[in-house]
């Protein structure tokens, strides 16, 4: 099709009100032949109490903590190189305002 039929339709990001935001600690990113998994994990530390040596005990008796997968999305491959552009622009815009608040020191 020529770009001279093409009718470009402005995108309304909408985000509902009762949508949960999760945190996520972790993720893991899987790719199959056409698409890109991004699962986001949370891990909650057990909660000890007690001295310290008891603490110390307790932990060791561990075999392992849970992530809890809190929300996954699957990206297409020609999609992902914009996903990546847009982390790391907001990446950068993060960076910078750190070392700004840096210089006030």
């Amino acid at each position: 099709m020529s770009d001279v039929n093409q009718v470009l339709i402005p995108i309304e990001w909408y985000v509902p009100d009762d949508l949960v935001a999760k945190y996520a600690t972790n993720m893991v990113v899987q790719k199959s032949k056409d698409e890109y998994f991004i699962s986001f994990f949370e891990i909650k530390p057990p909660m000890f109490l007690g001295e310290p040596k008891e603490i110390i005990e307790k932990v060791k008796e561990l075999n392992s903590v849970r992530a809890t997968c809190v929300a996954q999305i699957i990206v297409s491959s020609g999609r992902m190189p914009d996903f990546v552009k847009a982390l790391e622009k907001n990446l950068g815009k993060s960076f910078e305002i750190d070392d700004s608040d840096e210089e006030t020191k």
